[in-house]
């Protein structure tokens, strides 16, 4: 079994995957838009929003969606929980990720980790930035 982030955008998902990409690393294995589906009733202007995309990083996987108009909600008591080997790695990402977003506690050490932070990036995803100890 594995668990998988599913994250809904208002609209933006390309872009977002398209950052987390450029800050990650890793492929996008896939990037499909309602265009390519045979879906009847989807407005014009929704045809080249995104239906799912996938990135990829070493096998770990993070995947989305633009929302269907009308029906999109800011993510709310959930968040994306990154775990990163470096303090070094940490704080990159952590920096990058911020970027004019919002940060809800800044990235420094804890008592379960060498580094924790956790923001809001500018897409308005939550974010949890882990770089635990050796328990």
């Amino acid at each position: 079994m594995q668990f998988v982030n599913y994250v809904n955008f208002n609209g933006n998902c390309r872009e977002a995957f398209e950052v987390y990409h450029q800050i990650l690393g890793g492929e996008i294995d896939g990037m499909m838009t309602h265009a390519e589906m045979p879906l009847e009733g989807v407005p014009e202007e929704w045809k080249d929003k995104i239906l799912h995309a996938q990135l990829n990083v070493n096998g770990a996987l993070l995947m989305g969606s633009d929302a269907p108009p009308g029906d999109y909600h800011q993510p709310s008591g959930t968040y994306v929980c990154m775990l990163v080997d470096t303090p070094e790695e940490a704080e990159r990402i952590f920096g990058e990720l911020s970027t004019d977003g919002q940060v809800e506690m800044p990235i420094d050490e804890t008592p379960w980790a060498r580094r924790f932070g956790m923001l809001r990036d500018r897409f308005g995803v939550p974010w949890m930035i882990n770089c635990l100890k050796p328990m």
